[in-house]
């Protein structure tokens, strides 16, 4: 498979599956609160990263500066962002909760400017971002609004989440280039695993935790699928692709969550959410106008 074919197939991948976490974490807090929860998440991840790295005898870096990135990364991409969605989707709708993260490109833009000299924001990028997120706030248009008192503490955690993110992408674009993508995944998830588990032993109550089939099947899957394939494939990308077109899967995600909800859940696929999915695509043309010039000219040569 060709190295174009194989950035095609790991953005599809991260664009799909994580499309489906949204609904994955809100079924794991009905029994389990979300510092344990994202925790054991993490868990199941690093049982399913090590022997992978094991047996594709991958080097873990273990020098004074790779322990500050790998701590750097746990922080900044996994355990302060992951307890903050895990927390402020107890108080707000997940359909919400992904239009707030779509924040996040904006985030990666400004960070971009600032510590990424190869990689300037263009007039291209700026407006198929800004086009992007319109399209998310047209496709959620009905979930905007909560009457939970506790929700806007819930939507600041989930904002603040993805500009944490934001950061950690260039972070890892700036630092990480030599870094095994499954390392890069490996070290900081195992480090967020035990800070979640500390904050859940002190601020969280356990009196009715209760591990029914639907959480525990959520647990792997977000795992496995959220954690694993997604975020190994998407720090592989990001030796390859721009972050900030890397960061537009969080504009495709919601219009992949809408989708599997017609096919699994057979709901309603209203004219709303298609005329939403298609100011998203033309976002994403928006910002990938450079690229589609270049290829039209060279297909017209």
């Amino acid at each position: 498979m060709s190295e174009r074919w194989r950035v095609a197939v790991a953005y599809f991948l991260v664009c799909s599956i994580w499309g489906s976490t949204w609904l994955a974490i809100k079924i794991g807090l009905e029994t389990v609160p979300p510092m344990l929860s994202s925790g054991l998440r993490f868990v199941v991840a690093s049982a399913v990263l090590y022997p992978m790295i094991k047996f594709r005898g991958v080097t873990i870096h273990r020098t004074r500066e790779a322990r500050k990135i790998y701590l750097l990364i746990a922080l900044t991409a996994f355990s302060v962002p992951y307890g903050l969605v895990y927390w402020g989707e107890q108080f707000i709708p997940s359909g919400l909760a992904s239009v707030l993260f779509a924040v996040y490109p904006f985030g990666v833009a400004l960070f971009s400017q600032l510590f990424l000299p190869s990689e300037k924001m263009t007039a291209w990028k700026t407006a198929g971002i800004a086009v992007g997120f319109l399209g998310i706030l047209v496709i959620f248009s009905n979930d905007l609004y909560t009457s939970n008192k506790d929700a806007l503490w819930g939507m600041g955690a989930v904002v603040l989440s993805a500009v944490l993110q934001a950061y950690s992408v260039i972070l890892i674009k700036k630092f990480g280039h030599t870094v095994d993508p499954m390392v890069t995944t490996f070290v900081p998830i195992l480090y967020s695993a035990f800070v979640l588990f500390a904050a859940s032993i002190f601020f969280e109550n356990y009196a009715h935790v209760h591990f029914s089939t639907g959480t525990i099947l959520s647990i792997f899957y977000l795992g496995i699928f959220g954690t694993v394939v997604t975020f190994v494939s998407y720090f592989w990308l990001l030796k390859r692709v721009e972050a900030v077109i890397l960061s537009l899967t969080s504009f495709i995600t919601p219009v992949i969550a809408v989708i599997l909800g017609v096919i699994i859940l057979s709901e309603e696929l209203s004219s709303r959410v298609l005329i939403g999915a298609a100011i998203v695509l033309a976002g994403i043309l928006l910002a990938n106008g450079n690229e589609l010039r270049k290829f039209m000219l060279r297909v017209s040569a």
